[in-house]
């Protein structure tokens, strides 16, 4: 079946044939056997921990693309859980148009329940606490830096792994040696920050900058770290085209980016019987003009970096 006679947009997949282990914000997870798992990327896009009503159309794809492009340029440094066999393989002929292009048929891991994130650029909630601490998740950092700086060396700034629905939690590397032992704790800081700075080179080369991002990790059957889910997608990573950033940086304000950021601005102005949206389900209705501008913007992404 080509891309053109697929559905414009799949908000939530429904593959019957497979047990449904679990939705989360954007992907969808089916058992395939006890040993491996249909990953299905679908078009939602959350905010601010809700998930929209509207889907962002091929969202999904990019993402999944994305993904690929990455596992394959960093296979090197760590081994990841695809299988690479073909997603279309494990689901009835009827539910083809639904994975294909937008799904990864991976191996079952043990997940390890830490976000090993890794910051190579002063921004976000990181520039409100360097403001007020000079540190970043108890990270110590110099004087003098200003929102979008580029940080001395990219530094390792943990979370704990909420449950579905809540927030993870931003921890000390000290709390992830308490969890999961020095050895684990500092293989995984130390694998995160050298795929960080290998995939931060590569990207600069086709003219973005990745100002932090997150990886999630697993152990397979004999113990080994494996790098899962997602990897330096837009929706893990911040990206910001190298033009613009030299004069965002000084006139003190956020580079724009490759992500969601434009639908945060726009709920941020957003109404709801006439007063503030609450950041609580339901959403706001989002017009057309705002996925379809998302959608470029992931869209521009790839393209970037694959071009």
């Amino acid at each position: 079946m080509t891309t053109q006679s697929r559905p414009s947009a799949l908000h939530t997949s429904n593959i019957a044939s497979l047990p449904l282990l679990a939705r989360g914000k954007v992907r969808d997870n089916y058992a395939v056997g006890d040993d491996r798992i249909l990953m299905v990327a679908s078009d939602r896009l959350s905010a601010f921990d809700v998930i929209m009503g509207e889907p962002i159309p091929g969202k999904g794809e990019l993402l999944t693309q994305m993904a690929l492009f990455w596992f394959d340029k960093l296979g090197h440094i760590c081994p990841n859980h695809l299988t690479g066999e073909a997603p279309e393989s494990v689901v009835t002929p009827a539910e083809v148009p639904q994975v294909t292009g937008r799904s990864m048929l991976v191996k079952r891991l043990k997940p390890v329940l830490i976000e090993a994130v890794v910051r190579g650029y002063l921004a976000g909630s990181g520039w409100k606490e360097y403001q007020e601490s000079r540190s970043v998740c108890g990270v110590p950092l110099p004087e003098g830096l200003t929102n979008a700086a580029k940080l001395p060396e990219p530094i390792y700034t943990p979370a704990a792994k909420a449950e579905m629905g809540d927030h993870d939690e931003n921890i000390t590397y000290e709390r992830t040696v308490e969890m999961v032992g020095e050895k684990l704790a500092s293989q995984i800081r130390d694998t995160a920050i050298r795929i960080y700075k290998e995939a931060a080179a590569i990207a600069l080369e086709k003219g973005m900058i990745i100002a932090d991002t997150k990886f999630e990790f697993g152990l397979d059957e004999n113990g080994e770290l494996v790098l899962m889910d997602e990897v330096l997608t837009p929706d893990s990573s911040r990206y910001w085209p190298v033009e613009g950033y030299a004069q965002a940086l000084a006139n003190g304000e956020n580079p724009p980016s490759y992500d969601k950021q434009f639908v945060r601005d726009w709920l941020e102005q957003a109404q709801v019987n006439g007063k503030p949206w609450d950041k609580k389900a339901p959403a706001p209705r989002l017009p057309q003009e705002v996925t379809e501008k998302t959608a470029a913007k992931y869209r521009e992404a790839l393209q970037r970096l694959t071009a």
